[in-house]
């Protein structure tokens, strides 16, 4: 599934585990997010550390990136591993 094709209430899992629930129907590398952590918090999270997305037949899809959004996900990781994240 695209990053882009994601809508609100839409819900996966990030690569750390934490489950998430899309509150937004914006497009791009920063999405509005109910995140299911050791807190259950609204905020923003890069579509990069988005492990699978639920599907409504039950099945798990995998993110992928448009080539605009493949280009910026590069850079924000290299930027966060030069900050030591």
């Amino acid at each position: 599934m695209l990053a882009n094709d994601m809508k609100k209430g839409q819900t996966g899992t990030q690569v750390n585990g934490w489950k998430f629930e899309i509150m937004d129907n914006m497009r791009g590398i920063i999405r509005l997010a109910k995140v299911y952590g050791i807190e259950t918090e609204i905020g923003s999270i890069y579509v990069h550390d988005i492990d699978t997305v639920d599907m409504p037949d039950g099945s798990t899809e995998s993110v992928e990136f448009t080539s605009a959004q493949a280009k910026k996900v590069t850079q924000t990781q290299a930027a966060l591993k030069t900050m030591g994240w």
